[in-house]
């Protein structure tokens, strides 16, 4: 097919390049005094760490200094900013790393026609078209980029960190454009948009609302919620009283709740009651709020009671890590309307309040344990600010009380947390931010790891987290094996993407496991992942050859990394395999491998930092500089006298990349000041290496 931007050979009259055309030329002709663009991606820039992943080859291709900065963007950003005619249909987010201000110059302004919207150094840059806008500020109906920013615009936020959202009104001359685009005849498609910029506001009018449902119901004869703004909708029959509400909320379950939510009733209330005591987590906050608003104010004592129904009822342990959620969420809110107080200043009452909750009598033990999860991190940032001379962001708090209060928790928190462990059907990012915490393992965390293990209903990634620090400490044995083969072969041979975690697919590890005791099921095992079937596992076979290595599998595995083939793993299980067999720190086989042609030096950064503990690879594809395991990791390889200038040199650069020291406010649970000051004198320490 002919490019977009190529001129037709014969005829009268030329193609216009298109948006793509005339940005990748601008984009083309950028770089200089330490700044770097990359060309525009391909499909294998999927992410941006495939960008950085990039950048580093090419700064490595080219002898490039290391504190190049640069910037590129994904071809996930691509394909939602283009059309297939190259055309510009929304904003292009431009990634980058390294000085930001160095970027912000490079950047500039943008092509001509477009304009660069600098988002501030924890974010991307945005690259959109130049549009109008007439003396009341409003786009011109027939510019669908103009009209696209106008309504990107009303749904930004008033402040995008407070705990119920809420919007700016609208001009008298905003709204009048707005319901002019509702009027008949009507365009369901476009009108999805507009629907929402009011409603947003509870703004649609009751004929509005009526004529919708009725142009809904017509177009879409499978149900309501296939129209892009149903939510808005339904939330505009509730709020206008209409009957035909209640015939939606019946089809829809559980998935009704955060609408009803919107809008206070008793009726509301019986449904999202009835959806979390059936065990729907996303229910549980709903049912919460409407409690709360219609029949007991008392955050503390409106958990409980919920608390004591959803146990009676037996629902899965998620419900109540939903409730404790919910019950945190509203006494900061509650507390930040009281005291004006920002979204930041929210974390910190947040983390009080875990706190005040881990030793609350009034809660039942199911919740206070949840709080002292969610305290067993925080409670040195809750005494700092407690003690703070110059003011603390706990406005209204006694500090003496706050004292106390984490005095109390901290001579309960072992008789809590004991023997337990966190939610394993959290998000993977959740149980990321507290992987360091099992870097070394008690008593009470095997026994506790084992019992999720031999658990029939711990998930794929429950078992990954859990099997994989086991066999990680070599304390994993054959009744774990037994635990899991053959009860539930079925599940483990599942696919489970793993890609962002520490850990890997479960039946790799068991597979390791297996191969390491020369357990009878190993021959079953391996029968599996040689077959034909599923297609998935196959990226993954080659992991499995770090459980009872020998030199067959090392070279086997030497051929794939230094081959173009995508790394999951291949490149850390090698270096691992390697050490085992020559029984040495695999801290030194990833040394020795720097600057080996064929092998891409951005994985193999990653890998350098991950195995600096082989009691507990990180098998991150990617250096995460939120994790307090990079960080410390990091801090260790440029500590490590054994090792090359080159190699501690790059755990320097991780270090001084790393959020602790650039963006503390993204690492979570939040640092210390104490936490961060350290960090920021070991990199004072080291300015000069």
């Amino acid at each position: 097919m002919e490019s977009p931007d190529t001129a037709p050979a014969s005829g009268h009259t030329a193609r216009p390049r298109s948006d793509l055309s005339a940005i990748t030329t601008w984009w083309r002709g950028l770089g200089g005094d330490g700044f770097l663009v990359l060309p525009p991606p391909r499909r294998s820039r999927w992410t941006q760490s495939d960008g950085h992943g990039d950048a580093a080859e090419l700064v490595a291709r080219h002898k490039l200094d290391d504190s190049v900065s640069f910037a590129y963007w994904h071809w996930q950003s691509h394909r939602s900013a283009f059309d297939r005619s190259g055309a510009l249909t929304g904003e292009l987010l431009l990634h980058w790393g390294g000085d930001h201000a160095t970027v912000a110059a490079g950047l500039g302004e943008g092509p001509a026609g477009f304009r660069v919207a600098d988002g501030g150094p924890g974010h991307a840059f945005r690259l959109d078209r130049v549009t109008a806008r007439d003396e009341a500020g409003l786009p011109d109906p027939e510019d669908p980029d103009g009209v696209r920013q106008f309504l990107a615009a009303l749904a930004e936020p008033v402040d995008r960190g407070a705990a119920l959202l809420r919007y700016r009104e609208l001009s008298e001359a905003e709204a009048g454009w707005l319901h002019d685009r509702l009027r008949d005849p009507l365009d369901l498609t476009a009108a999805a948009r507009f629907v929402a910029a009011l409603e947003r506001r509870d703004a649609l009018t009751r004929d509005e609302t009526q004529r919708l449902l009725t142009a809904v119901r017509r177009d879409h004869a499978q149900g309501v919620t296939q129209w892009a703004a149903w939510r808005e909708l339904l939330q505009a029959l509730l709020r206008h009283d209409h009957e035909e509400a209640w015939e939606i909320v019946a089809g829809l379950g559980s998935g009704a709740s955060a609408v009803l939510l919107q809008v206070p009733s008793e009726r509301g209330l019986a449904v999202v009651r009835a959806c979390a005591l059936a065990g729907d987590r996303a229910s549980v906050h709903a049912w919460f709020a409407l409690h709360r608003s219609l029949r007991e104010p008392d955050a503390v004592t409106a958990a409980a009671d919920l608390a004591t129904e959803l146990i009676a009822s037996r629902v899965p342990e998620n419900c109540l890590h939903g409730l404790y959620d919910a019950l945190v969420w509203a006494v900061t809110a509650d507390w930040r309307r009281e005291t004006g107080a920002d979204h930041r200043a929210g974390l910190s009452y947040g983390a009080l309040s875990a706190v005040r909750f881990a030793t609350d009598q009034r809660l039942p033990h199911a919740l206070r344990l949840l709080a002292a999860h969610a305290a067993r991190d925080q409670s040195d940032r809750v005494r700092e600010e407690a003690l703070k001379s110059d003011g603390s962001v706990l406005v209204g708090t006694d500090p003496a009380e706050v004292l106390a209060a984490v005095d109390r928790f901290e001579a309960a928190r072992d008789a809590l947390l004991t023997g337990t462990g966190p939610d394993l059907t959290a998000s993977e990012t959740s149980l990321g931010k507290l992987w360091h915490r099992y870097r070394t393992l008690t008593d009470a965390d095997v026994r506790w790891l084992r019992e999720q293990v031999a658990a029939p209903g711990t998930s794929l990634q429950g078992l990954g987290f859990c099997l994989e620090l086991l066999l990680a400490h070599g304390i994993a044995t054959a009744d774990d094996v037994e635990a899991l083969l053959p009860r539930r072969l079925k599940d483990l041979t599942k696919a489970y993407r793993t890609t962002y975690t520490e850990w890997r697919h479960p039946l790799v590890t068991l597979t390791c496991l297996a191969l390491d005791l020369d357990h009878p099921a190993t021959a079953k095992l391996a029968a599996w992942w040689n077959g034909a079937r599923p297609l998935w596992k196959n990226e993954l076979r080659l992991l499995t050859h770090l459980g009872a290595p020998d030199e067959a599998k090392a070279a086997e595995l030497w051929d794939f990394v230094i081959s173009p083939a995508h790394d999951v793993g291949q490149l850390m299980t090698w270096v691992l395999v390697r050490a085992r067999l020559d029984g040495e720190h695999p801290l030194l086989v990833a040394d020795r491998l720097l600057g080996t042609p064929g092998i891409s030096p951005h994985v193999l950064h990653r890998v350098l930092i991950g195995v600096c503990d082989p009691e507990q690879p990180l098998w991150h594809y990617a250096v995460d500089p939120r994790s307090r395991s990079w960080w410390r990791r990091a801090v260790e390889v440029a500590d490590h006298p054994g090792l090359s200038p080159q190699a501690r040199a790059l755990g320097l650069r991780t270090a001084r990349e790393h959020c602790l020291v650039r963006h503390p406010d993204q690492v979570k649970p939040a640092p210390t000041e104490a936490e961060r000051a350290a960090a920021l004198a070991w990199i004072e320490e080291h300015a000069g290496d």
